[in-house]
């Protein structure tokens, strides 16, 4: 595995998300690596004409294409300073799955992925999507936590040094 010569890294656009690109551009400069920029579109379900004034073919095809412009400008961006990077757009409901199903066919080396800071209830009820592709993938997988909401960047400096003084 090491060192990996293919790096993904999911995006959402969230800024967790790009402090998790960073640090996979980081790795992937450093290893001579390409980078794999993966997002997720939420496949939605087509609605009989009956009961349905919703067009959800165009509005998957809006969302998928808005993704891939961005993610080609934040490929162009990397190109420009040396990084080979390549994006790709899934559709899938369940986003963990469609990382995993992208990692296994690109053939990726190592998978570095953001949490979004989720505590309590809201993690109960929404799922992680890091804690799937932790738990399914094939390859390695570096979390990146992200703040919790609510929780200060003090507070989260604080933790740090704790965790690192043990």
């Amino acid at each position: 595995m090491l060192p990996p010569k293919l790096i993904l890294s999911p995006i959402d656009f969230s800024d967790s998300s790009h402090e998790a690109l960073k640090t996979a551009a980081d790795l992937a400069a450093s290893f001579k690596a390409e980078l794999l920029l993966v997002h997720v579109v939420p496949a939605l379900p087509k609605l009989p004409l009956s009961v349905s004034f919703f067009k959800e073919g165009e509005y998957e095809t809006a969302l998928t294409t808005d993704a891939q412009e961005k993610l080609q400008e934040i490929v162009r961006k990397f190109e420009e300073s040396g990084l080979k990077a390549r994006a790709e757009v899934g559709v899938a409901n369940d986003v963990g799955m469609e990382i995993l199903r992208v990692a296994e066919h690109s053939g990726a080396d190592l998978i570095v992925i953001a949490t979004h800071g989720m505590t309590g209830w809201r993690k109960m009820a929404f799922g992680s999507v890091a804690e799937k592709v932790v738990r399914l993938a094939a390859c390695p997988v570096l979390v990146l936590r992200a703040q919790a909401e609510g929780e200060s960047a003090e507070s989260a400096k604080k933790a740090e040094s704790a965790s690192a003084a043990r």
